[in-house]
């Protein structure tokens, strides 16, 4: 039997393309990692992408936001509730997982997204030592259940610097932000977004927040209202993002600083209904819709709400 394609080229005629088939045709010809592409559902298409450098993730952003598929990070339970949409998971593969010190003898550490915990163990990043050695950087900073540090106390995450690509295409750094930092923010969109956060941070319902023991929002807003004696740091506002407002391409770890979220068997893990139909519950909400729209106003990100 004929095919399709050839009497296509027989007749002189052009088959069409669905959005889906034409977004995958360009990303696999323009990416150098690793592209699978699953069979569809009901229409539904789903890919999955292992990158080989952060150009890859680039060229999967615009593309996402081209055609309307969500990108979404792999490894993450959170996020996988996503069948009636198109969507690409981006898996951090080993050609970025990079994990060393910033210099001979510094307590601080530079890691890729695909760096297994099990492997910041063994450089001595002991506050690993009783999380699941197999996930990933990028799914352990992503992963709610496992960053419910105490409210205020975000600092314990051990995290300093982050480099994050927002929906935008724009690539942020965030890091300490405080009367001791004298540093000028870098780039227009941050100009825009930290006066914003700031504000969100003072508004009463923030506040409220932030005297509960655990924080009860998805969205770390209590990085910007540490304990005393701590800074305020944009880049915990990335624990337990759950994928939803950024891709991060690295980050730097104060081996120093670093604890422990909770001792095992995790007593007090996240839970998206942990403060569900409560007055505080509700405010949070509005938080965190507020946050999500401005890291991510297009949805390119899995949107809140999909790991209910």
């Amino acid at each position: 039997m004929e095919s399709r394609s050839r009497r296509a080229f027989l007749s002189g005629r052009r088959l069409s393309k669905s959005p889906w088939e034409a977004f995958c045709q360009r990303l696999r010809s323009a990416v150098a990692g690793t592209f699978f592409e699953f069979e569809m559902h009901e229409g539904i298409g789903s890919a999955r992408l292992i990158p080989k450098q952060p150009g890859d993730v680039h060229h999967a952003r615009t593309l996402c936001a081209e055609y309307g598929v969500v990108l979404a990070l792999d490894g993450v339970p959170h996020a996988a509730r996503l069948g009636d949409q198109h969507v690409l998971w981006l898996e951090p593969g080993r050609d970025m997982a990079g994990c060393q010190r910033l210099e001979p003898g510094s307590r601080k550490w530079f890691v890729q997204p695909g760096c297994l915990l099990g492997e910041l163990e063994a450089a001595g990043l002991q506050q690993f030592a009783d999380l699941p050695c197999h996930i990933t950087v990028a799914a352990w900073l992503a992963d709610r259940t496992l960053c419910d540090w105490e409210a205020g106390n975000t600092y314990k995450s051990g995290l300093e610097h982050a480099s994050v690509l927002l929906a935008d295409g724009v690539s942020v750094s965030l890091g300490p932000f405080g009367e001791r930092n004298q540093k000028p923010l870098k780039g227009l969109r941050l100009q825009q977004m930290v006066p914003q956060l700031f504000q969100m941070a003072v508004h009463p319902d923030a506040q409220d927040c932030r005297q509960a023991d655990l924080w009860p929002g998805r969205y770390r807003l209590d990085a910007l209202l540490p304990v005393p004696g701590q800074t305020a740091n944009l880049a915990h506002l990335l624990l337990g993002h759950g994928g939803d407002l950024g891709w991060v391409d690295w980050i730097v770890l104060d081996q120093d600083l670093a604890q422990p979220q909770v001792e095992p068997p995790y007593a007090q893990r996240y839970t998206s209904q942990r403060d569900a139909g409560t007055d505080l519950g509700t405010r949070a909400a509005d938080l965190d819709a507020r946050i999500k729209t401005l890291f991510d106003p297009a949805d390119v990100f899995p949107y809140p709400g999909q790991d209910i």
